[in-house]
């Protein structure tokens, strides 16, 4: 697995094609986090004012599809999961 950053990957699927497993998705979250935590400025457009935990706002960006960041995966590994 490896994940690819970049605002222009998100667009490569679309919200619904794409499902990630759970380890993924911590993953994701994870590193997305740690951008936030580092001075990172968030993709969303209005944060509720009680949320400042960067890992509540990297699962605010996952749920809304706004994260910058997917996974590349090897087809033979996944099988049908990456279609």
């Amino acid at each position: 697995m490896f994940l690819v950053f970049g605002a222009s990957a998100i667009y490569k699927y679309r919200r619904n094609e794409l499902q990630y497993t759970r380890f993924e998705k911590a993953r994701i979250i994870g590193a997305r986090a740690l951008q936030l935590s580092m001075g990172a400025p968030s993709t969303l457009a209005k944060i509720p004012r009680d949320v400042i935990d960067p890992i509540e706002i990297a699962m605010l960006e996952f749920k809304e599809g706004a994260i910058p960041i997917t996974v590349k995966r090897d087809e033979k590994s996944f099988g049908s999961l990456g279609k």
